[in-house]
């Protein structure tokens, strides 16, 4: 959609970034450190940053492509991870962003209300140096705070000196006699490595609807996407606003225009099943005591499925009475946040009628907040429009209040249909038009393996990843993919992933990669790759374990189905993080266990 995109700041519907949720790990293998002589260029200066920018890297004089032991794409919480362990384990080690500073999705997403929505104080590093010394002021920050958090990680880490900010890596090429990659990006340079990772999180590529009129420029408003949302915001105050998509961010949007617009309109596919956040500011006594337990903090998170520090209770739903389930649902919707789906009975996940118990009780705590019958209808319906978890579940705040407002409107674009886009506003299919002042497009990505497959990534054979993956995707492990050797890629398809907290899963995967390399690097490797019968059993895994899990009856980005033409298939790993840390280390403690070394 190149004209619409130039509207809205981008040519590109892609964008390589860090790892979020809610938003997300060799040239040492043969002793050659190259990364101070390597790289040519001063201090660049977008933002305040210092990362390092390419400019002819290439030149025709020398020939010469500068060369790190790793490179990675993406500066969110995985990259920076990365750099920090790989830098201790003695590689140089590089991060080209597309961005102009640190922090990935939390870079890019500056929405009204963004905000994460994993608790306090577990959506941060496990690192001493980092958490020290830093005091979070929210149980759940907001996007200000995460870009003053990343700041404070730079500070102490000084992660952007081995940046290259602004640049976006459009191919990488993997040559089978020297084992090395070479990476192309959008400013016409090219940099050498032994290990290619990519740690751009889940949400690397945006996905636009296929209205009529979007892209055209016909409307005379401003179109807005929320993942590329004006630095220095949008003012709604008292304007007709649309809230296209009812995702988490659709949700976040929305709650917060309402508050100050004169008209919102939603456009609603499906309800989002949301749960309560019950946000509660830190106070700096809580947050000093609290630092004393961190570090038992960031070992118990692993200890959990989803890497909060709870998991499914170790009961079923009609174990309890009528009165006991009542009480127990009753406790967890008190305490909010994920609980009501991560913490509850153990079978709701696995056993339709249990699920709709779950509902149910969900449906009366969310109708008892709505005045408006046919809102409610829209927005909690009767029977559930799918099982509840079976799609991504949202944290609110007083969602529910804001849409009941007079002023807030509700279009089901499942039974009315947008038709096209004109110059005053949306048109639906039943002839309506919906005159509007902004339209905030909340629209989901190409989730998971989107951007990913957007980088042409060239292998062994010759062969892309997009090719590879164009029918369906195979990884081993969820960290690497047969056929492209020293390439890893974190927080991407067929691991925890989106169901799990971001820096909960990239951690261990991270300390993965890191451990390879430092093996091989022992053992005077130069090469790894993972075996295709190994990835046939893992994908064969994600689909047996996804299977047991109503989420495999939902149709959604969980399952690639936002996306027309996308192979349906389970793109996320249902084996929680305690298995999937504990099949990582086993492949790596048995000789390589699935790759193919030398």
């Amino acid at each position: 959609m190149p004209g619409f995109q130039r509207r809205i700041g981008r040519q590109d519907d892609g964008v390589n970034i860090g790892v979020n949720d809610v938003s997300g790990s060799i040239e040492g293998v043969g002793g050659v450190n190259s990364a101070t002589n390597g790289i040519r260029g001063g201090a660049h200066t977008s933002n305040g940053t210092n990362g390092t920018h390419l400019n002819g890297v290439s030149d025709s004089a020398s020939h010469v492509d500068p060369e790190v032991d790793v490179l990675v794409v993406g500066a969110g919480f995985a990259g920076c991870y990365l750099v920090y362990l790989l830098r201790k384990a003695g590689f140089s080690v590089k991060i080209v962003e597309a961005g102009s500073q640190l922090g990935g999705i939390w870079h890019w997403n500056r929405y009204p209300g963004a905000r994460v929505d994993s608790q306090y104080p577990i959506y941060a590093f496990s690192i001493p140096e980092v958490y020290k010394d830093w005091s979070w002021t929210e149980q759940y920050p907001g996007a200000e705070e995460l870009d003053r958090y990343f700041k404070h990680v730079d500070k102490k880490l000084h992660i952007t000196k081995d940046c290259i900010f602004n640049t976006k890596v459009e191919a990488a090429d993997f040559n089978a006699k020297t084992n090395k990659w070479t990476v192309s990006c959008d400013d016409n340079s090219k940099i050498r490595c032994r290990t290619f990772i990519a740690a751009i999180g889940f949400a690397a590529k945006r996905h636009f609807p296929d209205w009529p009129g979007l892209e055209s420029g016909t409307f005379n408003g401003a179109i807005h996407h929320s993942s590329f949302w004006p630095a220095e915001g949008v003012n709604g105050h008292n304007k007709k606003i649309a809230v296209v998509g009812t995702g988490a961010t659709g949700i976040q949007i929305a709650q917060t225009m309402a508050r100050d617009a004169a008209e919102l309109t939603v456009f609603q596919r499906t309800p989002n099943l949301c749960c309560p956040m019950r946000q509660a500011a830190i106070t700096p006594e809580q947050a000093a005591a609290d630092k004393a337990n961190l570090p038992e903090i960031f070992k118990e998170r692993l200890r959990h499925y989803a890497g909060f520090m709870y998991s499914p209770q170790p009961i079923d739903t009609f174990s309890h009475t009528p009165e006991e389930r009542e009480q127990f649902f009753e406790t967890l919707w008190a305490m909010g946040g994920f609980r009501f789906l991560a913490n509850n009975y153990r079978d709701i996940m696995g056993d339709e009628t249990a699920n709709v118990e779950a509902y149910n009780f969900w449906r009366k705590k969310v109708r008892a907040r709505i005045t408006d019958p046919q809102k409610a209808a829209l927005l909690a319906p009767e029977k559930p429009p799918h099982a509840f978890g079976g799609r991504r579940v949202s944290l609110e705040q007083d969602f529910y209040e804001q849409m009941d407002k007079p002023n807030v409107h509700i279009v089901d674009i499942k039974a009315n249909p947008v038709r096209e886009v004109v110059k005053e506003g949306i048109v639906t299919e039943d002839g309506k038009l919906h005159e509007l002042d902004i339209i905030a497009l909340a629209t989901g990505f190409d989730a998971i393996t989107g951007g990913l497959k957007d980088i042409r990534i060239r292998g062994l054979t010759g062969e892309t990843l997009a090719q590879k993956w164009d029918q369906g995707t195979w990884t081993y492990m969820g960290i690497t993919t047969a056929g492209f050797p020293n390439f890893f890629f974190l927080y991407g398809p067929q691991a925890p992933t989106a169901f799990s907290n971001g820096p909960s899963c990239v951690e261990p995967q991270a300390e993965w990669i890191v451990d390879v390399l430092g093996r091989m690097r022992e053992r005077g490797l130069t090469r790894i790759d993972a075996e295709k019968e190994a990835e046939d059993a893992w994908k064969e895994n994600v689909r047996t374990l996804h299977k047991r899990t109503l989420r495999d009856k939902t149709e959604g980005w969980y399952l690639g189905t936002n996306v027309p033409g996308k192979p349906r298939e389970p793109l996320n790993y249902a084996g929680g993080i305690p298995l999937y840390k504990k099949t990582l280390w086993e492949s790596l403690d048995n000789g390589f266990k699935g790759f193919h070394v030398e």
